[in-house]
């Protein structure tokens, strides 16, 4: 923050509204200020307009999450945009944060278990990416807080397990997830870390080059192919959520990969 300071305060006049720790993460992910400021205007603009009942459920289920001293997930999965039809098929079983050793979050995905081609039968492209816009939100406002409390930049780590997934992915679902990805890097620069590809199968890594094309160029550069025994042995992540040993061991396995 130091080395950025003067940035930070001049990305005040772009938006009176945002955190310090906000307007870190925008000059930290742009070369100059001035970009960093139109970034940081278009995405007040969307939080302001089109993202506001996104960004005002994320706060207040946060808050109603944390309000125990602990975390409460219910309130956070019941406040997200089309839960009664997603949360269906995106449940803690498939999709899970977790918190690293350092602070970090990462958001561990068990491709395989989710049934892309029913889920995009129940909702639209625009309605995926609105749920998915709900849990970016979420997760800045847990790292900046954590940010701020700690003196780190906290970040999302991406550990998307594929195996078993013998397909190609329903192709609705395909652009949902692309759009996603450039909305994250539009809304929420400097937020995400690695993207982890686990376990490929053979059969598809012929396709490798298919999978870049989903992500914006900047995650394409922090992109990693890798395998993790540990997690594509879990049927699904209930032992992660449980934490203990399971969950300890999965981290140590996805810091090996990232470091």
């Amino acid at each position: 923050l130091r080395t950025k300071r003067a940035v930070v305060d001049g990305l005040a006049k772009a938006d009176p509204n945002a955190s310090e720790m906000t307007r870190l993460r925008f000059a930290s992910a742009f070369a100059t200020q001035s970009q960093a400021a139109a970034a940081l205007r278009e995405t007040a603009a969307w939080r302001a307009g089109a993202g506001k009942p996104i960004v005002e459920a994320a706060s207040k289920a946060v808050a109603e999450a944390t309000a125990a001293g602990g975390w409460n997930n219910e309130p956070v999965r019941a406040a997200a945009p089309h839960a009664s039809k997603i949360n269906r098929y995106v449940t803690p079983s498939n999709v899970l944060t977790l918190s690293t050793a350092e602070g970090d979050l990462a958001y561990v995905i068990k491709t395989a278990r989710i049934d892309d081609r029913a889920l995009m039968k129940t909702v639209s492209v625009a309605q995926l990416c609105e749920w998915l816009l709900y849990v970016k939100e979420v997760h800045a406002l847990i790292a900046n807080a954590r940010s701020e409390r700690t003196g780190r930049l906290c970040q999302v780590v991406f550990a998307n397990d594929v195996a078993e997934v013998r397909a190609i992915p329903d192709s609705r679902f395909s652009e949902a997830l692309s759009t996603s990805s450039n909305q994250y890097e539009k809304y929420y620069p400097g937020l995400g870390s690695t993207t982890c590809i686990l376990n490929l199968p053979f059969v598809l890594q012929a396709f490798v080059g298919l999978f870049r094309p989903l992500f914006p160029k900047s995650v394409q550069d922090r992109l990693k192919f890798a395998t993790a025994p540990y997690l594509a042995g879990l049927k699904d992540l209930g032992p992660l959520s449980a934490g203990g040993a399971a969950k300890k061991v999965f981290l140590g396995e996805l810091k090996r990969i990232i470091r």
